[in-house]
């Protein structure tokens, strides 16, 4: 199960990853990226992510390419980001 939310702010735009980042849930989160436009930095918490399948980590090089940067504060998620190759933020991520 995961759960993802955007949070949207005057320099960026967050979106958070909690849990597992597997097959149908990463690709929709990949389309509700395409089907906004987002005028400020987007930038992925993977704080809270558990797990990425070869699906979720796809989408994660794909939201790279599209010039989103990570924040991960967690040994998972930076290991996974290191593996990757995913940019970390300089921003942390705004939390609730």
């Amino acid at each position: 199960m995961v759960h993802i939310t955007l949070e949207e702010h005057s320099t960026d735009v967050t979106m958070r990853i909690e849990g597992r980042f597997v097959g149908d849930f990463a690709e929709e989160a990949r389309r509700l990226i395409v089907r906004r436009d987002f005028p400020a930095e987007l930038v992925v918490d993977l704080s809270e992510i558990t797990f990425a399948d070869s699906a979720g980590e796809e989408v994660l090089r794909w939201l790279s390419g599209v010039g989103a940067k990570f924040v991960a504060e967690s040994s998972y998620s930076l290991h996974l980001c290191e593996r990757l190759h995913l940019p970390l933020s300089s921003i942390l991520a705004h939390k609730p």
